[in-house]
């Protein structure tokens, strides 16, 4: 595959997993600083890593919420929570992947994610998780 039809692959699954107006507004904010970044993610994060056949996608959107918890990234995250339904992903699902980052990234960083996905989940309003917004 080239980085056409990589760029191309990613930006299928991209939207699929974020939703077409987050990432309308991501490819439209694009600087000619930023360009090459947008390009870079949804090849390599997109169109590699999240396009392989060895995950299902909401196996791959839990581990990516548990990682930005660990990592503190509470801007992802929310975006993360928002696009998990896209993946398949349910409200206990994202709790029970919460109480896990408690033991193994701590309490503090737990808090702050259920914090942070209560929000995300009630502004749903549905059983399930958001949309991306």
């Amino acid at each position: 595959m080239d980085d056409r039809e990589r760029y191309q692959q990613g930006m299928q699954v991209r939207r699929a997993v974020l939703g077409d107006a987050h990432v309308d507004r991501a490819t439209h904010s694009a600087s000619e600083f930023t360009k090459e970044f947008q390009d870079f993610i949804t090849r390599v994060a997109w169109g590699d890593i999240w396009s392989r056949p060895g995950l299902p996608r909401n196996t791959r959107s839990l581990l990516t919420l548990a990682l930005l918890v660990a990592l503190n990234r509470s801007d992802e995250f929310r975006m993360h929570v928002r696009a998990a339904a896209n993946s398949g992903v349910t409200r206990d699902e994202i709790k029970e992947v919460l109480l896990q980052c408690a033991v193994y990234c701590g309490i503090p960083a737990a808090n702050a994610a259920f914090q942070i996905a209560s929000e995300v989940l009630t502004e749903a309003g549905s059983p399930n998780v958001a949309e991306p917004r």
